[in-house]
């Protein structure tokens, strides 16, 4: 995310009338989510939560959440 490409910026540009500016920011905005979700969900596993208790914080399944994180946690060495 660039300087000009803040949670607020973002969030004003994707009601622009012009497609391409809006499609841009949804783009921006699904990049910055997956971060986060990436940052909090490490965060919750280095702080001892399970694979559920983070799947039933996301309303997600825990099979998903799972298999969306565990092994990029195993490649960087953070699991088991």
């Amino acid at each position: 995310m660039g300087a000009e490409e803040t949670p607020a910026s973002l969030a004003g540009q994707v009601t622009n009338k012009d497609p391409a500016v809006g499609l841009q920011a949804v783009v921006a905005l699904r990049r910055l989510l997956e971060e986060l979700e990436r940052v909090h969900v490490d965060n919750a596993r280095d702080q001892g939560w399970s694979w559920q208790s983070i799947a039933t914080s996301l309303n997600v399944s825990r099979q998903s959440v799972h298999e969306k994180h565990a092994s990029r946690r195993k490649a960087e060495g953070k699991e088991t």
